[in-house]
């Protein structure tokens, strides 16, 4: 493994990483209140994208990196869909 490969490998720890404790906080909660559509569909469609781009140049950390933070945006992004379509609301919401 190259120096360039666990600089790679180590940024998407860290990057990666940090969608953990959102992911697990929405899962809990089902408050999705402040997390905007727009932007995690954006967000979501762009992960994806560089999914395709690091397949195709064969770039490992470009892969498992965006291939773990695409399950957790998508699991947000799903999660937002489910709540603002009449699925179950966060505890405690008494406004809907």
């Amino acid at each position: 493994m190259t120096t360039h490969d666990l600089i790679g490998y180590a940024a998407a720890a860290l990057t990666t990483g940090s969608f953990l404790p959102q992911a697990i906080l929405t899962l809990r909660t089902r408050d999705t209140r402040g997390i905007s559509l727009a932007m995690y569909s954006a967000f979501t469609l762009g992960v994806a994208l560089w999914l395709l781009y690091g397949l195709s140049l064969g770039e490992w950390p470009i892969v498992v990196a965006n291939a773990v933070t695409l399950a957790l945006a998508a699991t947000i992004l799903g999660t937002k869909l489910v709540v603002e379509r009449g699925g179950r609301r966060p505890p405690g919401d008494q406004n809907r």
